[in-house]
């Protein structure tokens, strides 16, 4: 069994509703939900003048490789309305973003697909939530833990967990 775990995000609609949706579908079609983190608002990463974004961490198992991990991902946002718009440069709005961060320990690079995820450490919306959930977990690549990499993170902006949860 493989284990990944996956950060939801989204600023478009009711994210509340969609990260609801989006689990559904992934318990349906991927594997089994072990965790949730606490659902996090934050300014939009990256843009001006765009609604807050939502985001949500999860840890997942399942028997799929990470290349059918993705491909199944990408179906599951495209089914809940993400539409991809290839040559718009720069970050967008959107209903729903999937992103793995985790799989396994492993370390793969190819066109379609990098795990660790590239700029997780960047990104305190996205450390925040898996701070939660895998404050132990240990970056293949950085060798730190997200605490460690909680503390280390540059990244200034507003991060607010929600009471509300799914």
């Amino acid at each position: 069994m493989n284990e990944a775990y996956l950060c939801l995000g989204g600023n478009l609609g009711n994210s509340f509703i969609t990260f609801k949706k989006a689990c559904g579908y992934i318990e349906q079609h991927i594997g089994e939900i072990k965790q949730y983190s606490s659902i996090y608002q934050s300014q939009a990463w990256g843009m001006s003048n765009a609604p807050d974004f939502y985001n949500q961490v999860i840890k997942l198992e399942t028997k799929l490789s990470a290349q059918e991990l993705i491909i199944a991902l990408l179906d599951i946002e495209k089914t809940l309305g993400r539409e991809r718009a290839e040559q718009i440069e720069g970050y967008q709005n959107r209903l729903i973003d999937i992103d793995v961060l985790f799989f396994n320990d492993e370390i793969i690079k190819t066109n379609m697909l990098e795990i660790p995820h590239p700029r997780l450490q960047l990104r305190k919306f996205v450390l925040e939530p898996l701070c939660e959930i895998a404050s132990d977990f240990i970056h293949p690549l950085l060798k730190k833990n997200i605490t460690q990499l909680v503390a280390v993170c540059a990244d200034k902006g507003q991060v607010k967990k929600l009471e509300h949860a799914l």
